[in-house]
């Protein structure tokens, strides 16, 4: 139902391009101050102009708080636009494009989001206190606090915005042209997986880590198809970026901030980077969440067809 309520609004092929246009607009339109603050520092004279394609190089420009503002803020523009296209392009409410159920449910949102932040957080402690060779003191209140601010308030719009294109808007987009859901779940998923390449973590670890993107992207998906809405998808993403940043850093994530703790092992894309989350730690949770929510019917609701109902069959979630 989650898919298939996409019919009752303008669904045309062509509009979910627009959208998508729009979207990167406006990621296009919150990237200028960045592009400000480079171009005051190039006036300055302390801008190395053959190395503005190094990421690195530019992270190393400003102090970590505020190349987090500088990446962060693009995804707000991109959330706002998008919204106001599916707004005004589809004639779709934010309601029907975040859940079939008939308000948005803020449980499910917050269950997954402390569900989630208690758990990465213990496996995090845990890790510090197992390996504290690995691990620098990376404290200092001031800065830590206007970390805590600025990712408290900006996270989410990155987050959720990752949440509504995806398992969003293009979910139901490719379900509805597609009139199923393995397509979108799968097309979505990948695609997901794929713009994460250009992250540092990539050229760290290896192309292998884009199974762990990839596979992040799959299991937010199914939860999305599962709980018939991206309540849930939302929580755990923003809880797994918010703790994150606010916990530990490294040198080689695309996130490095002024956090409690900085990871100074040498990365690897094994057991603990790879296979624990996407083949241990993410089954547990859709077993857990399943039984949370009585998920049944998997089948059916991961690979069933989508079809445009009777307008007096058309039924909202309780």
């Amino acid at each position: 139902m989650y898919i298939a309520q996409t019919f009752k609004n303008l669904h045309d092929w062509w509009r979910y391009v627009i959208g998508l246009i729009v979207a990167f607009i406006g990621v296009g339109v919150f990237s200028i101050p960045h592009f400000v603050g480079i171009f005051m520092k190039r006036m300055e004279g302390t801008v190395d102009l053959t190395r503005l394609d190094d990421v690195n190089y530019l992270m190393s420009l400003f102090d970590s708080n505020i190349n987090l503002v500088f990446v962060l803020l693009p995804f707000a523009g991109g959330l706002i636009f998008l919204l106001i296209i599916v707004k005004l392009l589809h004639k779709q409410s934010i309601k029907s494009l975040t859940t079939a159920r008939k308000k948005i449910d803020w449980k499910r949102i917050w269950f997954a989001f402390f569900f989630w932040g208690i758990i990465s957080s213990g496996m995090t402690l845990l890790d510090y206190f197992l390996s504290p060779e690995s691990y620098l003191d990376n404290f200092e209140l001031n800065r830590f606090l206007i970390l805590a601010v600025i990712a408290i308030i900006l996270i989410p719009f990155q987050t959720s915005f990752e949440e509504y294109l995806f398992r969003g808007y293009l979910m139901q987009g490719i379900g509805v042209v597609a009139k199923n859901k393995w397509v979108p779940l799968i097309i979505t998923s990948l695609i997901f997986g794929l713009l994460h390449i250009a992250n540092p973590e990539v050229d760290k670890l290896g192309y292998s880590i884009m199974v762990y993107y990839i596979g992040t992207g799959l299991f937010l998906g199914i939860i999305t198809l599962m709980d018939e809405g991206m309540e849930l998808a939302l929580g755990f993403h923003a809880a797994n970026n918010l703790f994150t940043a606010l916990l530990v850093t490294a040198n080689w994530t695309a996130l490095q901030t002024h956090s409690i703790f900085k990871d100074t092992a040498e990365p690897e894309a094994g057991f603990a980077n790879l296979i624990l989350p996407v083949f241990i730690i993410f089954p547990i949770l859709l077993f857990i969440f399943s039984r949370v929510y009585k998920w049944t019917n998997w089948k059916e609701k991961l690979t069933g067809k989508v079809v445009d109902p009777p307008k007096e069959n058309y039924k909202i979630i309780d």
